[in-house]
């Protein structure tokens, strides 16, 4: 598209949350899209979870994709869902919980009773008050575990779980997918009966309602958007490992010609 038809059409203003990894590679991947194949220019502005939905509600933001549902974002819908459009699930296997290395032997958050002195009693997680360290917290108390629940950071927690894999210790992290330490390591989730961190969720593309007005071709991509499972691992990854967002989102999308072209329903 030339620089022409790009200045006369609307700027697209995309929230997104700079500290989650699925969000940056979602959102940077797609802003390419909208930019190289679309005309628009794509302005990504970083917010925090409340000041996204916030923002999609008002217009002050066009879209975001970067929306968790039903449980972790569901209080944000249930309060400005006649506000916003929800236009499709762009990953559909997320979900939050307790992870190890899947040299571990445990299976169930219920067996790191038995195995308290090789996991040292604790349960290494991010920020206080993040929705998985609140579902950490009720947790431990509803299967009876004797441990503590240290906060740390997203970094701090992948720096401490690093370390024990180098050394082929227990360890049980905060976490969830989609996040790029499933591509560099194996992992699993601890089986949840009693369901405290709730079924499996989505990542959902939120948009403001005047979006389709204003610019039918990106409402219409973010509406076929949706990764497939493992795809945006590699995009994740390659941004940890030091990548521009920008330039690991091109790289992606030079491999994947095809799916462009699915999402774009050329």
């Amino acid at each position: 598209m030339g620089a022409a038809s790009a200045e006369s059409k609307p700027v697209i203003k995309i929230g997104y949350v700079e500290g989650w990894s699925d969000s940056v590679a979602t959102t940077y991947v797609a802003a390419q899209i909208i930019r190289q194949d679309l005309g628009y220019e794509v302005k990504l502005i970083p917010v925090s979870a409340g000041l996204m939905w916030q923002g999609v509600a008002r217009g002050d933001l066009d879209a975001t994709m970067s929306a968790w549902l039903p449980t972790t974002q569901g209080a944000y819908y249930e309060k400005l869902k006649d506000k916003v459009v929800n236009l499709g699930v762009n990953y559909p296997g997320a979900r939050i919980g307790l992870i190890v290395p899947a040299y571990v032997n445990v299976g169930s958050i219920a067996d790191l009773a038995a195995q308290k002195a090789a996991f040292e009693g604790r349960i290494v997680g991010i920020d206080a008050g993040a929705g998985v360290m609140t579902k950490t917290e009720l947790a431990i108390k509803e299967y009876g575990l004797d441990y503590k629940l240290l906060p740390s950071s997203g970094s701090g927690m992948v720096a401490e779980l690093e370390r024990s894999i180098r050394n082929n210790k227990a360890i049980a992290v905060t976490g969830w997918v989609p996040h790029w330490m499933f591509a560099k390591w194996k992992l699993k989730f601890l089986d949840d009966p009693k369901k405290v961190y709730g079924e499996a969720e989505h990542v959902d593309n939120i948009a403001n309602p005047g979006l389709a007005a204003k610019a039918r071709p990106v409402n219409d991509l973010l509406t076929h958007f949706s990764w497939k499972p493992g795809e945006i691992d590699s995009v994740m990854l390659a941004i940890e490992n030091g990548a521009k967002p920008e330039a690991a989102a091109r790289q992606w999308l030079d491999a994947h010609p095809q799916r462009v072209g699915e999402w774009l329903q050329k």
